[in-house]
C-alpha cells in the first residue's frame, strides 16, 4: 500500500481537485474531474488503455506541484525500445558517433565484409526491413547521422556500405566526418517526434547495455538542436562512399 501525503487543493481543505505525493516513490498523484466527453477525449494523444483524463486548474499544479525533483533515469529493456519503432507518428531520427559497435561484428555479413567479399544485402534482417518499409508506407520517415573518422575505422567502412540496405528500405541515412562534429555530443540516441529521446547506453566493450528514455521538454530540446546541426553539416552517404572509394 502506498504511503500518501496530501499536499493541497485548490478548491478548500478537503476539496477536489488536489494533489497528492507518495512519501516512498516520489511519484505525485492528482486527482479531480473526468474529462467525459467523447470530443474532447478523441483530441487527446497517447491517452492509453486504463487511463483517465482528468481536469485541474493550472494553479493547482503551480502551487502545489513538485518544484524540484532529483532526477531517475527511466531505463527500458531492448524490447520496450523495439517497440518505439512503430508507435512514433511522424520521424524517427539517430546519431551514431561510435567507431564500432560490438552488435555489428557478431554478424555474419560483417564477416563477410572484413575478408574482402561483396555483401548481398537483399534479404538481409528480412524481418527488419519489413518493418521499417510498412512504417514508411505509412507515411513516417526514419533518418540518421553517422559519424565517420578520416580514415574510417573498419566498423565505419561496414556501415558505410550497410547504408545501401537501409536506404533500400525508406531510410535517409546520411555521414558528418569527425572533423566536423565537435560541436556535437559524444552520444548516440533516438529521437521520435521530437519530444522523446532514446539514448543507447553502451559498455567499455561497445556492447548496448540499455536504453534511457528522456521526456523532460527542455532536455529534448537539447537533442533535437544536436539533431538539427548535424544535418546542416552532414552529407548523403553515398558522397562519402564515393570519396572513400577514391582515397583507397
Amino acid at each position: 500500500m502506498r504511503r500518501l501525503r496530501f499536499d493541497g487543493t485548490g478548491s478548500g481543505v478537503n476539496g477536489c481537485p488536489a494533489v497528492h505525493t507518495d512519501t516512498e516513490s516520489g511519484e505525485v498523484i492528482v486527482h479531480g474531474p473526468p474529462l467525459t466527453n467523447p470530443d474532447d477525449l478523441a483530441q487527446l494523444r497517447h491517452l492509453g488503455a486504463g487511463e483517465t483524463a482528468i481536469i485541474v486548474p493550472p494553479e493547482l499544479l503551480v502551487d502545489f506541484g513538485p518544484k524540484e525533483v532529483q532526477r531517475v533515469p527511466d531505463i527500458i529493456d531492448l524490447a520496450d525500445f523495439d517497440r518505439l519503432f512503430t508507435q512514433f507518428e511522424h520521424t524517427a531520427w539517430r546519431l551514431e558517433t561510435r567507431r564500432r559497435y560490438a552488435s555489428d561484428e557478431a554478424t555474419e555479413t560483417y564477416a563477410q565484409f572484413l575478408a574482402g567479399h561483396p555483401v548481398d544485402w537483399t534479404g538481409v534482417d528480412a524481418a527488419w526491413c519489413r518493418e521499417r518499409s510498412e512504417q514508411v508506407a505509412l507515411g513516417k520517415t526514419f533518418s540518421r547521422v553517422r559519424i565517420i573518422d578520416s580514415p574510417p575505422t573498419p566498423g565505419q567502412l561496414y556501415l558505410l556500405d550497410n547504408a545501401r540496405r537501409n536506404s533500400a528500405v525508406g531510410e535517409s541515412i546520411r555521414n558528418l566526418w569527425r572533423r566536423d562534429a565537435d560541436h556535437l555530443p559524444a552520444e548516440d540516441f533516438w529521437i521520435f517526434d521530437s519530444r522523446l529521446v532514446a539514448l543507447l547506453n553502451f559498455d567499455d566493450d561497445d556492447q548496448l547495455v540499455d536504453v534511457e528514455l528522456i521526456t523532460e521538454p527542455v532536455a529534448v530540446n537539447r537533442y533535437a538542436q544536436v539533431r538539427d546541426a548535424a544535418m546542416h553539416h552532414a552529407v548523403p552517404f553515398e558522397l562519402v562512399a564515393a570519396q572513400v572509394a577514391a582515397a583507397d
